[in-house]
């Protein structure tokens, strides 16, 4: 479950004592390792909450009122615990949880008592986006093996939402294809859920028993969560204690095939000279692009995946990153259906794959297998224009215009492997493999993982990677001649090979009211991974944080407590780049209001060669939802800052990001985004940049699968202006209509003004054919 508390649904002689404290450090926690794992309390629940599978002939009709008389036959349980913001207390409303199967589904049905309905949050919007509202739904370990686990929740009014867990990491990004419908009523509601077990990842055994969490969101003064199983709060492993449905047998599922054909067509108009108002526009002919998809599931545990011209564009422009003051490449999250699906296998501790540098493939393929304690993944693909973001030790290195996030001409093939082994109780050991190529040039990574759960609260995760680089040999796109580090390397496009490592551990333990962090980071100073998000190297980190929470559940706080960060950071020729210690203060108010406050209290910082001492500054994190028709997000730093754009100076300033989301009506939402960074010179004051960008999105849905939405976008930087119409419709993530276009403006001087200066429009259809 998304936003919530508990963790269901962050000199040479100087360089030896480093190393020295981390061979300790190191050897400790291996100590710990050999240490026998404390029992659990999974087995009392799964001995305690125990729900008999029931089979059905025939399929459940869904009206969202469970008025199908089959319901009759369902075990039903109570949800009697309330797990946040109370310590399992009673319930504060009555649920109660109905479940039964077929040959082809596993339904739920779920019957919410409200003592007053008038305060149940609902909306009807796209699906994935119920989070704010009242809701109720399951998570489900098919394998039941404490690992892996499908989160399908619905809202009132019916609009689904699901994601994929791997121990306490839930991936959004996740879809699957089931039914849902729900009720409101004047004494609550009701929903009913069908999941395909074709849906489903699932073990090879005649007679199942899956791992089951059954939950209800409930927003009011507090995010009330109930429960269906006793949790034990101070045991962050929530899959551990999962209750039991016991004795699922004869499904269909395995063996399908699913057919994904798309159509576009496209037509795109710009002028010959975007810096000139006078340009003349012109539009181009109109295009087509038509591609397919093809999913194969010979059995449950096993997918094979392919496309063909594949369109990877997504119709939700990504938001304006301000990027002024900073030297490092920006982080985009992939919005691509095909990148998105199972990814999960492919995450790791040190980001070495990142979907979003396969930017034009020609071609894709995947296969994920989870089979007993082994899940596999491999990924292919052909890139028509291949981007890089080639890591540096103070910024990422830019191209010969300046970008350090680019695109080239250049085609290349990757190949990403992953495998793990899991070991239980979120546990395992793995391996990944990246290996991009060109024709005369190549960048390969490849090394181990681990992440080990013992003694009920305690991680040691940790990664360790390898990379060797050929470059390509065209200083046309990249020509800077310094080095990487102390080596004799350029990070000139001039051909040259060399290898690099890369290596982090974590140290954690996590509980309700005192949890720490201790990580440790190692990249060299030629470490790439091309593949992947990795901005930074010739680095050496040590950093960690405590975090003290208080829970007095009184008419103004759910809880409140303190959090220590604190971290150094030398490069590989041992000079220390960073110091800083990090206080913060932490409420958790009333209203679902939560407030963080941080005070860089030491903040040293060695940039070009000049050692800034004492940057402070203040930083403020507020997110609110106090009505079903209000949300409200702001993170603000305020204080000094290095200017690192220009004059490397330090400067005073601001740089601020807000949300504001309004709901008029259970279908409108109207969302206002402003981000703004400002710094002046300490000394005397000389205004080094000031702006914002702001931006405004509007959408009303007719339906669950119908919406129409309007975004406009100012960039105050760049004087550039943004359109974006668009209508949609979803009928499941899969089968889609688009029609919709983006405009671009420019703002010139007068007697011109605004200006287009480029346009695109486009229609998409895909539907999904299941076998």
């Amino acid at each position: 479950m998304r936003n919530q508390m508990v963790s269901l649904p962050y000199s040479a002689e100087k360089d030896g004592r480093l190393k020295n404290v981390i061979v300790m450090l190191t050897a400790l926690v291996a100590a710990s390792h050999a240490l026998p794992a404390q029992p659990k309390n999974d087995s009392t629940n799964a001995q305690q909450f125990v729900i008999p599978a029931v089979r059905i002939h025939g399929n459940i009709h869904l009206t969202g009122k469970l008025t199908d008389p089959k319901w009759k036959l369902a075990p039903r349980v109570s949800l009697d615990y309330e797990i946040q913001p109370g310590n399992n207390t009673p319930a504060p409303q009555k649920t109660e949880a109905l479940v039964l199967y077929n040959s082809q589904f596993v339904y739920f049905g779920f019957i919410c008592h409200d003592t007053d309905p008038s305060q149940i949050r609902a909306h009807v919007t796209d699906r994935d986006n119920i989070f704010q509202d009242d809701f109720a739904g399951v998570i489900l370990d098919t394998y039941d093996d404490h690992q892996r686990a499908y989160e399908f929740f619905v809202n009132p009014f019916g609009i689904q939402a699901d994601l994929m867990r791997n121990g306490n990491n839930e991936d959004p990004t996740w879809d699957a294809v089931w039914y849902s419908k729900g009720s409101l009523s004047d004494s609550g509601y009701t929903v009913e859920m069908a999941i395909p077990f074709k849906s489903l990842r699932l073990p090879d055994k005649a007679i199942q028993n899956w791992g089951i969490l059954i939950f209800r969101n409930i927003p009011r003064s507090s995010r009330i969560q109930t429960s269906w199983v006793h949790l034990d709060l101070n045991d962050p492993c929530s899959l551990c204690q999962e209750g039991i449905l016991a004795g699922i047998k004869g499904m269909q599922s395995g063996n399908s095939i699913s057919v994904l054909p798309y159509a576009m067509g496209l037509e795109n108009g710009s002028v010959a000279d975007a810096s000139n108002a006078s340009s003349a526009f012109s539009n181009g002919p109109v295009t087509g692009r038509f591609g397919v998809g093809l999913t194969y599931f010979p059995n449950p545990s096993l997918s094979l995946e392919g496309v063909v011209n594949p369109d990877f564009s997504q119709v939700e422009s990504d938001v304006t990153q301000i990027s002024l003051n900073s030297t490092f490449a920006l982080f985009y999250p992939e919005k691509r259906p095909f990148f998105m699906e199972g990814s999960d296998i492919f995450s790791t501790l040190i980001q070495a794959y990142y979907s979003r540098m396969i930017n034009n493939p020609l071609a894709a393929a995947k296969l994920v297998e989870k089979s007993g304690h082994w899940s596999v993944g491999y990924l292919a693909a052909e890139d028509r224009t291949t981007p890089f973001i080639i890591a540096g030790e103070e910024g990422s290195v830019t191209d010969n215009n300046g970008d350090n996030t680019f695109p080239t001409p250049y085609r290349s093939f990757s190949n990403i492997v992953r495998a793990r082994y899991n070991l239980g109780t979120q546990s395992f050991v793995g391996a990944l493999g990246t290996f991009r190529n060109f024709t005369k040039a190549h960048n390969y990574v490849g090394g181990v993982d681990w992440d080990y759960f013992f003694d009920g609260n305690y991680t040691f995760d940790g990664q360790f990677l390898f990379s060797n680089t050929r470059e390509l040999n065209d200083t046309n796109l990249v020509s800077d001649p310094s080095y990487f580090g102390n080596t004799r390397f350029t990070k000139a496009f001039d051909g040259q090979e060399y290898d690099g490592t890369g290596f982090q551990t974590d140290f954690r333990r996590d509980a309700r009211h005192y949890t720490f962090r201790f990580t440790y980071k190692d990249f060299s100073p030629t470490f790439q991974a091309e593949d992947g998000y990795v901005f930074s190297n010739d680095l050496r980190t040590v950093d960690m944080e405590h975090t003290l929470l208080f829970y007095p559940n009184t008419s103004l706080v759910d809880n409140w407590g303190f959090d220590l960060e604190s971290g150094l950071h030398f490069d590989y020729q041992g000079s220390r780049k960073e110091r800083w210690i990090l206080p913060s203060l932490i409420l958790d108010l009333k209203s679902q209001t939560q407030l963080q406050v941080t005070y860089y209290l030491v903040n040293d910082e060695l940039f070009h060669s000049v050692n800034f001492v004492g940057v402070h500054r203040w930083q403020f994190n507020l997110q609110s939802d106090p009505t079903s028709s209000i949300s409200f997000y702001l993170n603000a730093s305020v204080g000094r800052f290095i200017d690192r754009a220009s004059d490397t100076a330090i400067g005073k300033g601001h740089e601020i990001s807000a949300e504001l989301v309004l709901r008029p009506t259970d279908r409108l939402s109207l969302t206002a985004d402003y981000s703004r960074s400002r710094l002046s010179n300490l000394v005397g004051g000389q205004l080094f940049y000031d702006g914002y960008i702001a931006r405004l999105s509007a959408i009303y849905q007719f339906n669950g699968q119908i919406f129409l939405r309007l975004v406009g976008q100012y960039d105050q930087f760049s004087g550039s202006v943004e359109v974006d119409p668009l209508f949609s419709y979803k009928l499941n993530p899969f089968t889609i209509f688009y029609a919709g276009s983006t405009n671009s403006l420019t703002k010139f001087g007068q007697p011109y003004g605004l200006v287009q200066t480029g346009r695109e429009f486009f229609v998409k259809a895909q539907y999904l054919f299941q076998y």
